[in-house]
């Protein structure tokens, strides 16, 4: 591995995602974790800046940390009961080692493809635009599968944070 301008700059982002993440779910604080998510936001945009796809890291910035991240900062702020939640670290078990397994799954199917590839003549790296990014999402040989498990991910969790808002006995 090479030690130029670009894997540094990959280096602080990804100190930036990751740190930005344990932050956010590590801390207590509502406030201190919506801080944490914009952090890890960043990060992620300035990888898009290092893929060379500025478009994507200006929308990462404006609309997930200058809209979202700001949004949820200000209902926070607003909220003064959401801050006083008392979590039951019990009932976080089966949830926790839900998440492990997931990112063990997630792990096992992103690093086996690619690391199992790797060649001495790498091909050279090109850029597509973003018309050809939202070509590959509603391909069906694209990422069309990925694209709708991730919408129903969401969606779950929209309704887990419903159901976690409205339950009376935390």
């Amino acid at each position: 591995m090479e030690l130029n301008a670009i894997s540094i700059g990959f280096v602080v982002f990804t100190i930036f995602t990751l740190g930005g993440g344990v932050g956010v779910v590590t801390t207590r604080n509502l406030f201190q974790g919506t801080i944490w998510l914009m952090v890890s936001l960043f990060g992620v945009a300035g990888y898009f800046v290092l893929l060379s796809a500025p478009f994507l890291a200006a929308v990462q910035i404006l609309v997930y940390i200058g809209a979202i991240a700001i949004l949820i900062t200000f209902a926070v702020m607003l909220t003064r009961s959401v801050t006083r939640v008392k979590a039951r670290y019990i009932r976080l078990v089966p949830s926790l080692l839900a998440s492990f397994a997931l990112f063990l799954i997630l792990l096992l199917g992103i690093a086996v493809p690619v690391f199992g590839e790797i060649s001495p003549d790498i091909a050279p790296v090109t850029v597509a635009s973003t018309r050809d990014l939202g070509a590959a999402l509603v391909d069906e040989n694209g990422y069309v599968v990925p694209f709708l498990l991730a919408s129903v991910l969401l969606t779950g969790a929209m309704i887990g944070a419903i159901f976690i808002a409205r339950d009376d006995t935390a």
